[in-house]
């Protein structure tokens, strides 16, 4: 089956006791940018009074509910549910990769099976995501830096508090990223020290796939990289299409 992104047929799971419903319509946007999904499935006990926030987008965006009562207390029912599921759809033969949509780490065995079958695993989550289903992924995308993503409230400031406020990331670009940026630039680069900036981005993911730009406040690798031009070099080229620019990036102590 083809691995191209833009070709891939994904089976959405989402499990409501995991995430939060008002992220759904940024949720379904990050996935349209992986592939079509053509399977769109929720599960969660409807009859419960907490499930009812998802009810109202059901509908807008055609995901498909399921049922799981409670069978005991505290426990998610959802989880066996949706791993059956995906085992049929992963037998069936109709889709080329998964994206679960949950916080929980019960999702992790499910995680490698589907990935040991070929198939491309996306997760989203919240931060607080185990970090043993993140690494199950081939990429797990955080919530929270969503498009109309629900930020919590800032207590208010006074006028004096705002003068000595600065601009601050999501998180800061910590020494552990910056060396992962540059071991990857290392492992790919040419002789004279550069490399493609999709390569670099590509590599990345494959060693951290909860790694996004989004999550230090950049829309892009790009704006990212070019923040650290105390150690990384940039260099746009010129390529066959018109306005179009190849990015490469260098260590500047090769």
């Amino acid at each position: 089956m083809s691995q191209d992104t833009k070709e891939l047929k994904l089976a959405v799971l989402i499990d409501a006791d995991n995430v939060p419903y008002s992220n759904v319509k940024g949720m379904m946007e990050e996935i349209a940018k992986f592939g079509t999904p053509t399977t769109k499935r929720i599960y969660a006990d409807w009859t419960k009074p907490n499930a009812g926030g998802w009810k109202s987008v059901l509908l807008e965006h055609a995901i498909t509910p399921i049922q799981q009562y409670s069978y005991t207390v505290g426990k998610n029912s959802s989880d066996s549910a949706m791993i059956i599921d995906a085992m049929d759809l992963l037998y069936s033969d109709k889709v080329d990769g998964f994206c679960i949509v949950s916080s929980d780490s019960d999702f992790t065995r499910l995680a490698i099976r589907l990935r040991e079958s070929g198939m491309k695993v996306i997760g989203i989550g919240e931060q607080k995501t185990p970090n043993s289903f993140i690494v199950a992924c081939d990429r797990f995308i955080y919530i929270e830096v969503l498009d109309g993503a629900i930020k919590k409230k800032l207590p208010k400031r006074t006028a004096s508090d705002a003068k000595k406020a600065t601009p601050k990331s999501l998180n800061k670009v910590d020494v552990q990223t910056i060396e992962l940026i540059e071991s990857t630039i290392e492992d790919i680069a040419d002789d004279s020290g550069w490399a493609f900036l999709g390569d670099v981005g590509n590599l990345i993911v494959k060693k951290k796939p909860e790694f996004d730009p989004r999550n230090y406040g950049f829309a892009k690798l790009t704006p990212m990289l070019k923040s650290l031009t105390d150690i990384l070099e940039i260099d746009e080229r010129d390529s066959d299409k018109k306005g179009i620019k190849h990015v490469y990036v260098r260590l500047r102590y090769s």
